[in-house]
């Protein structure tokens, strides 16, 4: 067998990269037809909102509210809707509403579209 050419081993495999789908953080899950989970480790009662960091379990979100009466819950979807530029109406919590760990859903938005507006809200 007559050993294949450089140039077509490679040009294959560089379509096959660009073929294949971009790798997203496990704590982004797609929901069709078009919502977004995100997993959240909320730590509130902190000074300000910010996001601290995006890794493989979950979105670590301080929150600039006590944990009583649903008041952090309240903030952290604010802070999310803010952070998304989405309405009121397309963020809420799925699960986890007592819990520090947290799935927040929203609506009508792209992987990609979270993805690069967590990014940017942890590079400022």
């Amino acid at each position: 067998m007559a050993p294949t050419k450089k140039g077509k081993a490679n040009s294959v495999t560089e379509s096959n990269r660009a073929s294949q789908p971009k790798e997203y953080p496990s704590c982004l899950r797609a929901i069709p037809p078009s919502s977004v989970a995100i997993t959240i480790h909320a730590k509130p009662g902190s000074k300000l909102s910010s996001i601290t960091d995006i890794s493989e379990e979950a979105v670590g979100v301080q929150i600039d509210a006590p944990a009583r009466d649903g008041e952090a819950n309240a903030a952290l979807l604010d802070f999310i809707r803010s952070v998304i530029g989405v309405k009121k109406r397309q963020c809420s919590i799925g699960s986890g509403s007592k819990s520090r760990d947290k799935v927040v859903i929203v609506e009508d938005v792209t992987l990609q579209g979270v993805l690069d507006a967590l990014n940017k809200a942890v590079k400022s």
